[in-house]
């Protein structure tokens, strides 16, 4: 539905955060049993538009009606069970509906990004069409928002059904039978947030999907129980392509039968305002966003008469975490209610659902400066005195969900002492099946003991895991162990004109020889204060760092992200590669 066709209705009122029924965590056997349960309650889900008016309320209660109708029309298309439905995933009521019915259906939803982070339509259709391959999709399903784009999206493939979501309700129901759910069966695939043009899907189980959202909600999030006075209420604009969109602000509340206020991923930089004003006039209690969500709210300032107080999980994950930009919000909406206390530190990922690791509640954040000389030559983590040029800030992430386990290892797989720096394992339920037709891919990262290889680097610390890095991105340079996140930091945090993605490292090694670049987001027109720039970072990597980096400065906007928003290196690379910056 686009904006200009977006008509509110004024009898519309949302669904209450008291449900009604005895909560229960996500202690289910499958997500359609957590929808059967959560249906007997009051609670739902709420959508709203960009400019924060309410659109449409789904309770729970009329989804599982809704959802069980559009099984029996995917059902009568000729689909079986554990065929794939991709699902270009708008944060609707539709995708609500065709999503959960999949699920009563025993099909395998595979939700799609939607143009929010891409170059163009070309490559933005090219990534889509590779997601649709990999799944081996038998339906495809196209919001109306770019319904003017499907024939270019589903051109070639055997599909049953290629249309929008209006086209499928409008078929039939068919009178078969809904399947039985199989708890080793798979629920969706999700594609990671770094998914290119041949991207691999994580299975992800009914009993591992289950398995998170309960140590979520009742470890994680400690979501109140029904005996207590007080309510909790999600509210999010996460994308619902993304695991902490999907699981974290789509299945998980549902699971513990908590009502959701949705915002449109795709507005949500336009105005990001509007999400701090609706936690404040649902009393939302609970919400998560990068690092960089909070950067463009500080940026806007605080309005007078909004009260963030109710506000009591500030979640921050989908990226390395940068303390500067939460500070900076706490001090900006302090005067608002806002507490820091609030803010929790998480760590996880698509091949383990989503949550691996949770930091204390109450507590705010956490941060351990380490020296990086110290750091970058022993892989260590010694604790530095006092702030100086070359230290650096890293987060606490918190202890392993219960039923779960962490560690973190050398090379040659030994387990590390506190502070070492090595690569971090994780093992549990919550675990993904595999890459989706990938068994290649997948023993390379999961062990027969069904340990799982993140391809993160960090330490421990006071029983909490810190991540410092991925391994993919590490550089050596004259044997030295060099971040691109800590280089990145340093500019955005010292150069006061560049904001958080702005800067993009990696190393080369071609006729000039290896080399570090750093591709810089510029917004000066003029060449004086373009030579300015480019000096002052030479300088800052040089006294910083001691390295020698080649500034590359970039037009506004042309860094590549990824779907979920992150700033993406390897794509930079390539680009810088194929000369895309000239």
């Amino acid at each position: 539905m686009t904006e200009a066709n977006q008509k509110p209705n004024p009898v519309l009122s949302i669904t209450p955060s008291r449900s009604g029924i005895e909560r229960r965590y996500g202690d289910f056997s499958s997500f359609p049993a957590a929808l059967d349960y959560a249906a007997q309650g009051k609670s739902g889900f709420n959508i709203y538009s960009g400019r924060g008016t309410l659109l449409e309320v789904l309770p729970y209660s009329l989804l599982r009606q809704q959802a069980q109708a559009t099984a029996r029309r995917l059902l009568g298309l000729g689909l079986e069970p554990g065929d794939r439905v991709a699902i270009v995933a708008e944060s609707d009521g539709d995708f609500a509906r065709i999503f959960f019915g999949c699920q009563y259906a025993s099909l395998v939803p595979a939700p799609l990004p939607l143009p929010v982070a891409f170059g163009g339509k070309e490559g933005y259709i090219d990534t889509l069409r590779g997601m649709i391959t990999t799944a081996d999709a038998r339906a495809v399903v196209v919001p109306d928002v770019i319904g003017g784009w499907t024939s270019d999206i589903i051109a070639g493939f055997s599909l049953v059904f290629g249309g929008s979501p209006a086209d499928l309700m409008s078929l039939e129901e068919s009178n078969l039978p809904l399947p039985k759910i199989q708890e080793d069966g798979l629920s969706y695939l999700q594609f990671s947030s770094g998914s290119t043009r041949f991207p691999m899907g994580i299975s992800v189980t009914q009993k591992a999907g289950m398995a998170n959202a309960h140590a979520i909600a009742r470890y994680g999030l400690q979501v109140y129980p029904s005996s207590d006075e007080r309510d909790d209420r999600c509210v999010s604009w996460l994308p619902l392509y993304h695991d902490m969109g999907l699981v974290g602000f789509f299945l998980t509340p549902m699971t513990c039968q908590l009502s959701v206020d949705l915002l449109p991923t795709r507005e949500f930089a336009r105005r990001p305002h509007i999400w701090l004003e609706l936690i404040a006039r649902n009393k939302g209690t609970m919400s998560y966003s990068p690092s960089f969500g909070y950067e463009l709210c500080a940026r806007r300032g605080a309005r007078e008469d909004i009260d963030l107080s109710s506000w009591r999980i500030a979640g921050i994950g989908g990226d390395m975490i940068r303390p500067h930009i939460i500070h900076n919000f706490a001090e900006t909406f302090a005067k608002r209610g806002f507490d820091a206390k609030a803010f929790v530190a998480s760590y996880g990922m698509a091949e383990t659902t989503l949550a691996i690791s949770f930091a204390p509640l109450n507590t705010g954040l956490r941060t351990d400066r380490v020296d990086l000389s110290i750091m970058e030559q022993k892989d260590y983590a010694q604790p530095a005195e006092k702030e100086g040029e070359s230290t650096r800030d890293f987060v606490l992430c918190g202890a392993c969900l219960s039923g779960h386990q962490i560690e973190v290892r050398n090379s040659a797989g030994s387990v590390l002492k506190e502070r070492e720096i090595g690569t971090v394992h994780v093992r549990g339920p919550s675990l993904m099946a595999g890459y989706f037709n990938r068994p290649d891919e997948t023993d390379q990262v999961l062990s027969p003991d069904g340990w799982l290889n993140t391809g993160d680097i960090g330490y421990m610390l006071d029983g909490q895991i810190v991540i410092t890095g991925r391994a993919k991105d590490l550089i050596i340079i004259n044997a030295r162990n060099i971040w691109p996140q800590d280089l990145e930091w340093a500019a955005e945090h010292e150069v006061t004109s560049l904001r958080s993605r702005d800067v993009a490292v990696f190393s080369v090694d071609d006729r000039q020889g290896e080399r570090v670049v750093a591709l810089v987001q510029c917004r000066y027109t003029d060449e004086e204060p373009r030579v300015k720039l480019r000096d002052e970072l030479v300088a800052l990597f040089r006294r910083l760092h001691g390295i020698d980096v080649d500034v590359v400065l970039v037009p506004p906007r042309s860094l590549p992200q990824t779907s979920s928003g992150k700033l993406t290196r390897a794509r930079a690379k390539t680009m810088y590669l194929n000369n895309e910056f000239a």
